[in-house]
C-alpha cells in the first residue's frame, strides 16, 4: 500500500458549479493538479480559469457521466495532461421532483443514470488505474436526502441512498488495493441547483431545523472533501460524512413547539 504526503492529481465530477467547484478551487489550493469536469464546458473553464489565476494548475473537460463514451475520453485526457488519478470527487447529480404516485419512469431513469449508474461508471473506471498503482481515494457527494425521506424526492433520495451502498461497496472490495472510498452527505447548501428550487419561504422553513440556523455553503463541504482526500484520513474507509448544521440531529426541535 503506497502512502502519500501530496494531494496528486484530482478528477472532479459536476464540478462547474455548486460543491463540485467549491471542492476544485479547494483540492487546488492544496496542490492538487486538477481536471475539472462538468456537462456544460463552459461552466468547466470557468472553474478552470479561476484555479489557474490563483496559481494552480486545471484542465477543463466537458462530461456526461451518464454517457460511457465520453468518460473513456475525458479520463484519458486528464491523465495525459496531468498525470495518474489520484482522487475522484463525483459530485455530478441530478435531481427531479415529482409526487410519488405521478412519478413518471423516464423522470425515474433521468435521475438514476446520472446520480447512481454514472457514479458507478465514474468510479469504477478510474478505480481500475488506482488500484493498478496501490492508491487512491474516492469521495462520494451524496445528500441527507439518502438517510431521510423527502416529499418528491422519490428517484432523487433513493439515488443518494444508493451511493451510499456503493461507498460502501468500493471501500470493502478495493481497501486493500491502497483505495479508500466515502462519503458526504450535504444538508441543505446554498447552489445554484438549490436556490433555483428554493424560494425564501422554504429556507425559513428549512433553517428553523437547522441548529447552526445558517444556510450551508459549498466550501463547507469543500472543506470534507479535502479532509477526505488528505493523508489524514488515510484509515477512515466506508464511512458517511454528514455536513449538515446539525439538521439530521434536530429532530426535538421540530415538535411541540419547543424553540432553542
Amino acid at each position: 500500500m503506497t502512502q502519500r504526503t501530496d494531494y496528486g492529481t484530482a478528477f472532479i465530477t459536476g464540478g462547474g458549479s455548486g460543491i463540485g467547484r467549491a471542492s476544485a478551487l479547494r483540492l487546488a489550493a492544496l496542490g492538487a493538479r486538477v481536471a475539472v469536469t462538468d456537462l456544460r464546458l463552459e461552466a468547466a473553464e470557468d472553474a478552470a480559469r479561476e484555479i489557474t489565476a490563483q496559481g494552480g494548475t486545471a484542465i477543463a473537460l466537458a462530461l456526461d457521466v451518464a454517457e460511457a463514451a465520453a468518460l473513456f475520453d475525458a479520463v484519458a485526457e486528464a491523465e495525459n495532461e496531468l498525470g495518474p488519478i489520484d482522487i475522484l470527487v463525483n459530485s455530478a447529480g441530478l435531481i427531479l421532483v415529482e409526487p410519488l404516485l405521478d412519478f413518471a419512469p423516464e423522470t425515474w431513469s433521468k435521475v438514476i443514470d446520472v446520480n447512481v449508474t454514472g457514479t458507478f461508471r465514474v468510479s469504477q473506471h478510474i478505480a481500475r488505474g488506482m488500484a493498478a498503482r496501490g492508491y487512491g481515494r474516492i469521495i462520494n457527494i451524496a445528500s441527507i436526502s439518502g438517510l431521510r425521506a423527502g416529499v418528491g424526492r422519490t428517484a432523487y433520495g433513493t439515488s443518494k441512498a444508493a451511493i451510499l451502498g456503493l461507498t460502501r461497496q468500493f471501500a470493502l472490495e478495493l481497501g486493500a488495493r491502497g483505495i479508500t472510498t466515502n462519503a458526504i452527505a450535504p444538508g441543505v447548501i446554498e447552489t445554484p441547483m438549490t436556490m433555483a428550487a428554493y424560494s425564501e419561504e422554504t429556507w425559513q422553513r428549512v433553517l428553523e431545523m437547522v441548529p447552526t440556523r445558517r444556510r450551508g455553503q459549498p466550501e463547507d463541504i469543500a472543506e470534507a472533501v479535502a479532509y477526505l482526500a488528505s493523508p489524514a484520513a488515510s484509515y477512515v474507509n466506508g464511512e458517511v460524512l454528514t455536513v449538515d448544521g446539525g439538521y439530521m440531529a434536530s429532530g426535538m426541535t421540530q415538535t411541540g413547539n419547543l424553540q432553542t
